[in-house]
Formats: structure tokens, sequence, C-alpha cells
């Protein structure tokens, strides 16, 4: 299942930024991939709606969110934790 996650937030984000999931890597940041806080936002709405998750994440603040969006790897890690959490 992993790896399913992994996919799914690349092609998230890919979406966002206007481009094929094979032209996203995971050590890209948002900035990187011309995502802007609207498209992180938006982002963010479309992954949990995806997963069935609640991401703690504030638009105002992302670095005091305990969710990591320094990172495409980081974004597919945290989303990992929040589904496996779920699960509990």
């Amino acid at each position: 299942m992993g790896d399913s996650v992994q996919d799914k937030v690349i092609a998230i984000i890919a979406e966002q930024a206007v481009l094929e999931p094979s032209d996203v890597s995971m050590d890209q940041t948002l900035d990187d991939l011309g995502i802007d806080s609207l498209g992180l936002v938006e982002s963010i709405f479309a992954i949990e709606e995806a997963f069935d998750i609640q991401v703690p994440f504030n638009a105002n603040e992302p670095e005091a969110s305990e969710f990591d969006i320094s990172s495409v790897a980081a974004i597919v890690a945290a989303v990992k934790k929040l589904v496996a959490e779920q699960k509990v």
C-alpha cells in the first residue's frame, strides 16, 4: 500500500503544478514545482479527500504545522503517517 500512497500524492501535486507525475521527484519542494500558497491549500484539500484523512495544517503558519511540506518526500511521509494512524 505504501507506494500507492506515494503515487497518489505525487499525482495530486503534479496536477496542482500542471506537470506529469513523472516530472515530479521526491526531493523537489513545492516552490521548485511552482506551487504557490493557494496551490498548496488546494493540494491539502485534495489529499484529505483522496485518503479520507484530516491534515493538521495551518495555511497561515505552515512552519508551525505538524504536517511537513518541505519536500514531496516529506509530504508523502506525512500522509503515510496520517493514513497509518487512521487505521489504528
